[in-house]
């Protein structure tokens, strides 16, 4: 497909989009970026110390650089932290390009590459769970270690797929049909509606997302509205994970393959994502940390962001500390700008065990306090992990369409 544009250069509407979404950034802590990577890629930088780690985070199908504004500005105090938006997605537009996850895979790559400035720790959510996976296993010397968030995963056998989720990725799945779907919802739910269904059905608690958090998701889509080929891009990507996941002994195989320290977070109320997947992610790969965090549904970083953030820290101080060693310290942007503000309010402390910190539990950005986890292991070279008990609600690996998952 081709758009007319120069690569590298937006058109003046989109630019002026790209800048109003990036004024909205600061109030949580961050300035947005774009910079040329085969065409015009988009990210969020939520700052941190020059010296801390690189940590780079990967949302979902339908998802972006909003994805991470509750946890960027957590991890910010530690890290130095680069939200970046995969093309066909938030405010990198596609203009043609590859959506696939093994395209997200390469770009990512470069991304570390050439904006971070060298080896990173990866955290994905869902699809860009599984194009961290992907990134690790095809680039090892560019990603020191990986966070999975309710990582798109294969099917176990014995689960019951959501009825919701089966039929709409069957429809994805579709040539024609899933083009039609996408059409007809665009021309039929509002905007606001949209952003609703999304996080009912990604969030097990949809009270949790702040208010601002879901405006901003709401002119996300508006401002996206009038952008050519997001549809396609979105059926490359939808279609590309469910052949990833499909073939479930490469996909596994590919996960035994990464070689650096991973730390698996799953909601236990996933509606996308099986937790009983994620148990079976941790059973087959001991020398992975797990987590699981009751009553959280897909997005447990918008859910319990500080009890997400708290668990990331204590692992990269402990499990993972492998993974900040081989993270040099950070280059200075690679875009003009002035350095982000630090995110106001206190981050969590660095946690000295895999349990959280004694004291009063922190409240998460609704004022409540996360749920912890259920089951957190921290193993030891070659002893696995406990598994926790099978919960019931499980659902296949997948994803909906727009901004929330």
């Amino acid at each position: 497909m081709t758009t007319g544009h120069t690569e590298g250069a937006p058109p003046r509407s989109a630019t002026a989009g790209i800048r109003a979404a990036d004024e909205d950034l600061a109030r949580w802590g961050a300035v947005g970026r774009t910079v040329n990577l085969g065409g015009p890629v988009h990210y969020a930088d939520f700052g941190g110390p020059p010296d801390g780690p690189r940590v780079v985070l990967v949302h979902g199908l339908g998802g972006s650089h909003l994805n991470w504004c509750l946890l960027g500005p957590l991890l910010a105090g530690h890290a130095r932290v680069l939200a970046v938006d995969l093309p066909g997605f938030g405010l990198t537009n596609p203009y043609g390009r590859s959506t696939t996850v093994s395209a997200d895979a390469r770009l990512v790559d470069r991304f570390v590459r050439e904006v971070a400035g060298g080896p990173a720790v990866l955290i994905g959510n869902s699809m860009g769970g599984m194009v961290s996976i992907l990134a690790a296993a095809a680039h090892p010397d560019s990603v020191s270690g990986l966070v999975l968030i309710d990582p798109a995963l294969p099917l176990v056998a014995g689960v019951r797929p959501d009825l919701l989720i089966a039929v709409t990725f069957l429809m994805y799945a579709v040539p024609g049909v899933g083009e039609r779907y996408l059409a007809r919802r665009r021309a039929t739910v509002a905007a606001p509606e949209m952003v609703r269904q999304v996080i009912e059905l990604c969030c097990a608690d949809s009270a949790a997302v702040p208010d601002d958090l879901v405006a901003a998701s709401v002119e996300m889509v508006r401002r996206r509205a009038a952008v050519p080929g997001l549809e396609a891009a979105f059926l490359a990507a939808a279609r590309s994970l469910l052949m990833v996941a499909g073939r479930r002994q490469r996909y596994w195989a590919t996960m035994r393959a990464i070689r650096c320290p991973v730390l698996l977070i799953q909601g236990e109320l996933d509606r996308l994502v099986s937790a009983r997947a994620a148990r079976a992610a941790a059973a087959r790969n001991p020398n992975w940390s797990f987590t699981e965090f009751r009553g959280v549904g897909h997005v447990p970083q918008l859910e319990v962001p500080d009890g997400v953030a708290s668990v990331v820290l204590n692992w990269l101080s402990r499990t993972g500390a492998d993974a900040t060693r081989a993270a040099p310290a950070a280059p200075a942007p690679a875009t003009a700008g002035s350095t982000p503000p630090r995110a106001t309010g206190s981050t969590p402390p660095r946690a000295t065990g895999s349990t959280p910190p004694a004291g009063p539990a922190p409240t998460n950005s609704a004022g409540r306090a996360p749920v912890w986890a259920a089951g957190t292991t921290e193993p030891t070279p070659g002893q696995a992990g406990a598994d926790p008990v099978p919960r019931p609600r499980d659902a296949p690996p997948a994803e909906q369409h727009a901004s929330g998952g």
